[in-house]
């Protein structure tokens, strides 16, 4: 049954990657061709004598000495002295002048996607919880239940800092590709489990795909949108993880039903669908170019030109009649190498500590508040107020909800009001709200309604700002670590605050005591008190400014002596 399993995701991957593959390469192939001829344009304007760069010898040892540029493609910045001019460009501010328009929800829904799936699956695996423990299923026990999380908080950790890497290297859009391709193929044979040990390992697959998810749609995003409007969009497109929980919510009421499913198939079921359903996402992200801006810091500013010129011409076919504003401001770049592992530790602690500072305490609350409150209610739900595996998602359905509405409709105070207000404003209420439902649980004052209610209320706010955590994380730092950053932060509030508190409240829920069950909700409120004081002494005035001005690119400079236009 294992072999078979994994005989067909293999097949699954390859049908799945054929055609992507395919036009990957010749789309390098295109790339590299017009590197050479960028190459002997900008000799010819240096007055040198145009000569063909030889191509380095393709072994793997050039791969990982030299980089992935460099064994993909010719370098469209290789000189003779492998110098690379500096230039001045008005990209940037040509993206963030555009208007709003269908393009822009275009974007909004082939990169938001994938949140909706995980919503929909992750909501699927705590419904399930008690249903993968009876005999006529996988027959697990709690502490392997509880294992399944940790597997996959792990496999997010590791492929949030192996795709990062990969996302600052390669683009955002490969990369976007490959990691929703991994994640749904990985959910996929999820379906398939036949034991603990294959559940686990799928499951890391499946967290490996979304933690370079994290990495590479959190810098596509903020790259790609304009500045005024850049805050509400990344909060609304993390917050549809809940839209897909309200789906997932919904459908375990039926897949979980045994008088329609199998106990043992309804929930293989939902894994397979959600799947299927999210396979063409990966066709509908090929209408999403790459960055421009990731593009002119590797000096492939031909090409960066391509793509906006597109953008703005689909831009104003939707306008109709009206033209488009001018750009304000231009910004100069000299391209450089690869920012190492150095320069990553350099900029956190010495440029920017505050910064850091900031961003890991938002980051490791939200994994704490989440990772211990939030997936641990269909326990709560079973172990205190007795509610049945099948009904369980009705209660979760408007919990989701909650989470969902609290990032849509708060989003566009965070481009308005501004962020520190507004970040440290949810926090505040979501830590009362908090410490008001564990004084209520812990004295028996609360139904299950009610408790689903009082949650509700919490995760409006809470969500709204752990949206911001990775809203802040992706535009408060250098353009060229911006990927390599989102993965480490989010690997270390993950892997620091995710693991303990799954650990903690199973073991708080386990004594049975909603005494000591209620300590986790006063934890939790004060870790959100904290990181508010922390928002409000450091936070950063980020909303509606351009993401060059919040935080200055590695490859900017004011040098004009060697620019170029």
């Amino acid at each position: 049954m294992s072999w078979q399993v994994l005989r067909f995701g293999m097949r699954l991957i390859a049908i799945t990657y054929s055609d992507h593959l395919s036009h990957f390469l010749v789309e390098k192939t295109q790339e590299t061709k017009r590197g050479r001829q960028q190459n002997c344009r900008d000799r010819f304007q240096r007055g040198q004598r145009s000569a063909v760069v030889p191509r380095p010898r393709q072994t793997w040892l050039n791969f990982l000495r030299l980089g992935s540029e460099n064994f993909m493609t010719v370098s469209t910045s290789a000189t003779s002295g492998g110098e690379r001019e500096a230039f001045s460009t008005d990209i940037p501010a040509r993206l963030d002048r555009l208007p709003w328009t269908r393009w822009h929800w275009l974007v909004i829904v082939a990169l938001g996607i994938t949140w909706v799936i995980d919503g929909l699956e992750v909501t699927l695996v705590g419904a399930i919880s008690t249903v993968l423990q009876e005999p006529g299923t996988l027959h697990l026990s709690a502490t392997q239940v509880g294992l399944l999380n940790t597997s996959y908080l792990v496999g997010a950790v590791v492929g949030s800092l192996i795709f990062g890497y990969l996302t600052d290297r390669f683009g955002r859009k490969t990369l976007f590709s490959v990691t929703l391709g991994l994640y749904l193929v990985a959910a996929f044979l999820t379906a398939f489990s036949w034991n603990f040990l294959s559940f686990a390992f799928f499951r890391f697959l499946t967290g490996a795909g979304i933690g370079g998810e994290y990495a590479a749609i959190n810098s596509a995003i903020d790259e790609l949108i304009p500045a005024r409007a850049r805050g509400w969009t990344d909060l609304a497109i993390n917050g549809t993880f809940w839209l897909g929980a309200a789906g997932g919510s919904l459908a375990t009421v039926v897949l979980l039903d045994p008088h329609i499913f199998g106990v043992n198939l309804g929930w293989r079921l939902g894994f397979g669908i959600g799947a299927a359903v999210g396979l063409g996402v990966i066709f509908l992200r090929h209408s999403v170019p790459e960055s421009p801006r990731w593009l002119l810091t590797h000096n492939r500013r031909d090409e960066a030109e391509r793509v906006v010129t597109d953008i703005e011409r689909t831009v104003e076919q939707s306008l109709g009649s009206k033209s488009l504003p001018a750009p304000e401001g231009s910004i100069r770049i000299q391209p450089g190498d690869h920012a190492g592992l150095r320069t990553i530790v350099a900029t956190l602690i010495h440029t920017y500590p505050k910064r850091t500072l900031l961003c890991l305490a938002m980051v490791m609350s939200q994994a704490f508040l989440y990772n211990g409150v939030a997936f641990s209610f269909a326990l709560i739900l079973k172990t205190f107020y007795r509610i049945p595996a099948d009904r369980v998602g009705m209660y979760l359905l408007p919990f989701a909800l909650g989470n969902f509405l609290g990032p849509l409709l708060l989003g566009r105070f965070f481009d308005s009001v501004g962020r520190k207000p507004m970040i440290s404003g949810t926090l505040i209420v979501s830590a009362l709200l908090l410490l008001l439902d564990g004084f209520l649980f812990s004295h028996s004052h609360l139904s299950a309604t009610g408790q689903t209610i009082l949650w509700a209320a919490v995760f409006f706010f809470a969500s709204a700002a752990a949206s911001a955590a990775y809203l802040t994380v992706s535009e408060i730092f250098p353009l060229e670590l911006r990927g390599m950053v989102i993965a480490l932060f989010y690997a270390t509030g993950t892997g620091l605050g995710g693991p303990f508190a799954s650990w903690l409240f199973g073991r708080l829920i386990d004594t049975g005591s909603r005494r000591y069950l209620s300590y986790g909700d006063f934890l939790a409120s004060a870790l959100l008190m904290a990181t508010a004081i922390i928002v409000l002494a450091f936070g950063v005035k980020a909303e509606r400014a351009a993401l060059e001005s919040v935080a200055k690119p590695l490859s900017a400079t004011s040098d004009e002596e060697h620019a170029t236009t």
